[in-house]
């Protein structure tokens, strides 16, 4: 599977999700959030039974409070709807799994 890019519009389909989410909170301009993403795109990529999702916090604003998201990376994993780890800076691909166990 790709990376679905999260917004308003799709987000509550998102969350319903039967699959463990991992939610990416970047932006653009963010050097770290560079460095996270390929890693993100591969875990997508090689683990179906995830749904992975990136939140550009400048295009989501409301997203990003809703999550209080102060500072990016930020990357959420949700399981039944609700969240049940998150991380806050760069991380290694094992760690960024680790966190959807």
């Amino acid at each position: 599977m790709s990376v679905l890019a999260v917004n308003k519009q799709n987000f509550e389909s998102v969350v319903k999700s039967e699959k463990p989410v991992l939610l990416d909170f970047y932006a653009d301009w963010c050097g770290p959030c560079r460095m996270v993403s390929p890693l993100v795109d591969e875990i997508a990529e090689e683990n179906p039974q995830y749904l992975v999702g990136k939140i550009n916090v400048d295009n989501e604003p409301e997203l990003a409070a809703a999550f209080s998201v102060s500072s990016i990376p930020m990357l959420v994993a949700m399981k039944d709807g609700k969240v049940v780890n998150y991380a806050v800076g760069a991380r290694g691909k094992a760690q960024i799994l680790e966190m959807l166990k």
